[in-house]
């Protein structure tokens, strides 16, 4: 079949990209919707970050469904991306579904299963952690579909989750992995991502497939090292039910892609966020309403979204790792991917978080933000250094004069208000230099003032003008 022919095949509310249409056909024919040499139950998308791998699955999924081939679907995913793809099958499928994310506590979960709407396409989607504790319950919702997001979580066997992902994917009809690479660390990773994929290939037993790829040495025999020899093997027998595409390769994107990333605020954060929000509102009836006024209770609220509050007496309070968390599984990914990555934010308590973080993960980076001297040291550590792989940036320090095109995908933890300090950072990355497209994604805390900041931002609106001008018509300035 032609591109074209392909293409029309595909459920979808968008216009995808050459790249997505090939690989939804690659895995359709793996599926058997269409003619293709080679057949298979399981298939992977290796896709970088911004290459639109969430879109192709849904495109791969409505298909599926269309010919009749799934009534069912489970996604398993990181935590963090959980409402990722709530967001994205109700703005891009062009089928009918009834979507589920498995919240709350366990026996809240379990009752969620029991509720499901059968109208449509019925889907169910959940993370990792909590895939393994609802093994049985998955199992009795039978998925026709299960799609594992962000696959290289799995690339061990021997834990839980890889455990239950092997399980559960040998009851299903058909099993899609998404990630940006197969090969994180080591060649013997491939191993229990192939098991979920088609456990034919490099088989069912670990120890098998160690002993036929790798041979043990160093003190004790317990390093596996790859016998080169058969790489060839080995190469051909994992792009038999794979879809590689990297950012660089995809030359029909734009220049720039964003991607809003929403997280969900831990109940206790969500209920003091609440509160605030009631006490500030109410408040600006009883005082003159300012651009000043609106923006210095905005604050607090933005504060709480990245995980923090200032009480009365001046302590900072961490209220919430709901960004954090997000965060942790995107560096994951690009560390994955061997990408380098900008983060930026806002507030000196997120900076110090973000900080912590990457020390714990033991991933090296560059600063800078209020206080740090050598400006230049720092971006030349980022820009040459390949053990640098994070830049960390406080948006108002770090947005002016500086090239940071060692990366072409950038985080925005929290938002400044300013459009022009939202202009500069945004423009680190996209320069002359850059030589891939780049990527944008934006942590939005749901249901709060983060969603209405980055309108007006990417609008180019006046944030303060519009706060003011919602009050004076009798709205509530800080709700979306």
């Amino acid at each position: 079949m032609t591109l074209d022919e392909v293409k029309l095949l595909m459920p979808i509310k968008a216009n995808p990209y050459e790249h997505q249409v090939k690989a939804f056909g690659f895995v359709c024919g793996l599926f058997g919707i269409f003619n293709a040499p080679f057949y298979s139950r399981g298939a992977a998308l290796l896709m970088e970050i911004g290459c639109g791998k969430t879109i192709t699955a849904i495109e791969i999924t409505g298909c599926l469904y269309q010919f009749e081939k799934v009534s069912s679907v489970l996604i398993v995913a990181p935590l963090s991306i959980l409402g990722v793809w709530e967001e994205e099958f109700e703005h891009f499928s062009a089928f009918p579904f009834s979507l589920i994310v498995l919240k709350g506590s366990m026996a809240k979960k379990r009752e969620q299963l029991e509720e499901i709407s059968d109208k449509g396409l019925q889907i169910v989607v959940v993370n990792y952690e909590s895939a393994w504790r609802l093994e049985k319950e998955l199992k009795n919702f039978d998925a026709d579909l299960i799609i594992a997001d962000e696959g290289h979580k799995i690339k061990s066997a021997q834990t839980a989750a890889g455990k239950c992902m092997h399980a559960l994917g040998d009851r299903a009809r058909y099993k899609l992995l998404l990630t940006g690479t197969l090969i994180t660390n080591k060649e013997i990773d491939v191993f229990s991502q192939y098991r979920f994929i088609n456990s034919k290939i490099f088989g069912t037993s670990f120890y098998a497939f160690r002993n036929r790829y790798f041979d043990m040495l160093g003190y004790g025999n317990h390093t596996p090292v790859f016998r080169k020899y058969l790489r060839e093997d080995f190469l051909k027998k994992m792009h038999s039910v794979v879809y590689r595409v990297t950012k660089a390769e995809c030359l029909d994107l734009p220049d720039i892609t964003e991607e809003v990333r929403t997280v969900e605020l831990e109940p206790r954060a969500m209920k003091l966020y609440t509160n605030l929000e009631k006490e500030s509102y109410t408040q600006m009836a009883g005082s003159e309403v300012s651009a000043v006024n609106v923006l210095t209770r905005l604050l607090r609220l933005s504060q709480i979204t990245g995980g923090h509050l200032t009480d009365d007496e001046g302590d900072d309070n961490a209220v919430s790792t709901a960004k954090l968390d997000a965060l942790s599984d995107i560096l994951d990914a690009a560390m994955d991917e061997g990408k380098k990555l900008v983060v930026m934010a806002r507030f000196i308590p997120e900076l110090n978080d973000i900080q912590e973080l990457l020390e714990k993960k033991g991933i090296g980076y560059s600063l800078i933000r209020g206080g740090v001297k050598d400006r230049a040291e720092e971006i030349r550590r980022f820009q040459e250094d390949e053990d640098c792989k994070v830049f960390v940036g406080q948006i108002a320090a770090a947005g002016l004069g500086i090239t940071l095109t060692a990366a072409s995908t950038m985080v925005f933890y929290s938002l400044d208000y300013s459009m022009s300090n939202f202009e500069q950072a945004k423009a680190r990355i996209h320069r002359v230099s850059q030589k891939e497209n780049c990527l944008y994604i934006y942590l939005v805390a749901k249901n709060t003032v983060d969603r209405k900041v980055l309108r007006s931002l990417r609008e180019k609106r006046d944030l303060a003008k519009l706060l003011v001008d919602d009050y004076r018509k009798g709205k509530n300035p800080f709700k979306d």
